[in-house]
């Protein structure tokens, strides 16, 4: 999120190429304004609802089409299910499923790599094999890629004692050009290849936590640009920016993720369930910034959303479950514990005012508890969603699961 500060900003609008897109991030070419952070002359998250962001009729109608495609969606996929006796896997993952091959990382030299960086550089281009790579306990000082060119990647390592890949670039950080890497190039690891996995690894980028009004202060953790990614048990630790959720359908189950600003953004289409969510800031936290949006040239960014199940959410500062990055951000908690700093008004709507009226922002909360749950104080144009509303969410269903979640490696370690 190059040329952002820790504090939130104003969106200008953003129609451009996703190869264009990938250089940017929440605040890349926009206008800023300050939450009310420590006294400061700044502007705080409005509460205003009504007419302001996707309220009204606009949300009423898309909520309804969304309960619709996912009853045709449920019928293909148990029509195809029962066809084949069973789950439906897609094709590739199936066949690379059947050839995998597992390698040992050890920095003390008694496995197959000492890095993880090596093991990533022996995966063969348009690798059609599942690739383990098993993760000793340590510290990788390693700002790690995974190119497109190499799926079916998977990190092993033992939750109990996990191996940590950590680095410290900011989107501040000068690279080799001289210039600020901004937010993309600040991940410590980024994968860009697709059939992605991850089990018992922490994910960190141990960059100072920002202060309120620092430039260049976005850390990012994780970014993820490949589609049908699985993280189980892992920890994304950070601060502003931790998990670029860039784009594609993406899994995590039992995870901690950890930041402060907008912590978990990007328009991918992502299901995470029994996740703790945490923030770390003593001021103003955000926990998402969907980027779902009609201007974005991606039939991915309209398709677009996070849905939190069975999560728990607490923390330091105040927190707000979310803000409307894009025109259409959509954001849904079900079944979720939050704690009483979560703010009473929700979520923030950034600065979209004026959304179209054949669609808008959708949030939405189902069945949550805790102190910070569903008031009366709710933001005008946030809902509460009713059984079939919600169910469109609650399941693996809404990353189209059933044909490609399986079940996590396990370490031999």
């Amino acid at each position: 999120m190059q040329g952002r500060n820790c504090n939130p900003a104003l969106p200008l609008g953003i129609a451009v190429l996703v190869l264009v897109l990938a250089s940017i991030s929440p605040a890349s070419s926009q206008q800023q304004v300050s939450f009310n952070i420590g006294g400061s002359a700044a502007k705080k998250p409005s509460s205003g609802g009504g007419a302001g962001a996707g309220g009204g009729d606009s949300f009423d109608q898309f909520i309804t089409k969304n309960v619709e495609h996912f009853a045709v969606t449920e019928q293909i996929y148990a029509s195809k299910a029962k066809a084949s006796g069973g789950k439906v896997l897609d094709a590739e993952l199936a066949a690379a499923e059947a050839g995998t091959v597992r390698y040992v990382v050890s920095p003390d030299g008694k496995g197959n790599f000492k890095t993880i960086t090596d093991a990533i550089k022996a995966v063969p281009e348009k690798n059609k094999k599942r690739t383990i790579l098993d993760i000793k306990p340590g510290t990788y000082k390693e700002k790690l890629t995974i190119p497109m060119w190499k799926p079916f990647i998977t990190f092993v390592g033992n939750p109990k004692n996990p191996p940590v890949i950590t680095w410290d670039d900011t989107a501040g950080t000068r690279g080799k050009d001289g210039n600020p890497l901004g937010t993309l190039a600040s991940a410590t690891v980024a994968v860009e290849a697709d059939y992605f996995s991850a089990s018992g690894v922490v994910f960190k980028n141990n960059a100072p936590l920002a202060k309120a009004g620092q430039e260049g202060g976005q850390a990012v953790a994780l970014r993820l640009f490949g589609t049908k990614a699985a993280f189980y048990n892992c920890t994304i630790d950070g601060g502003q920016d931790t998990l670029y959720d860039h784009k594609g359908l993406h899994y995590f189950k039992n995870c901690i993720i950890r930041g402060s600003v907008d912590f978990i953004f990007g328009f991918g289409r992502s299901l995470y369930t029994d996740c703790t969510i945490m923030s770390v800031t003593t001021e103003i936290a955000v926990l998402t910034a969907q980027q779902r949006s009609k201007t974005i040239d991606d039939k991915d960014a309209i398709e677009s959303g996070f849905s939190f199940v069975r999560c728990k959410i607490f923390g330091l500062g105040q927190i707000y479950l979310g803000r409307a990055w894009g025109d259409s951000s959509r954001v849904v908690y079900s079944f979720t514990d939050m704690s009483k700093e979560v703010v009473p008004v929700g979520w923030d709507k950034w600065k979209v005012e004026k959304p179209d009226r054949r669609g808008g922002v959708f949030y939405g909360e189902y069945k949550c508890s805790g102190p910070g749950a569903m008031s009366n104080e709710r933001i005008g144009w946030a809902r509460v969603l009713d059984d079939a509303q919600a169910r469109p969410f609650t399941g693996s269903h809404f990353v189209y699961g059933n044909s490609w979640i399986l079940p996590p490696a396990k370490s031999n370690f």
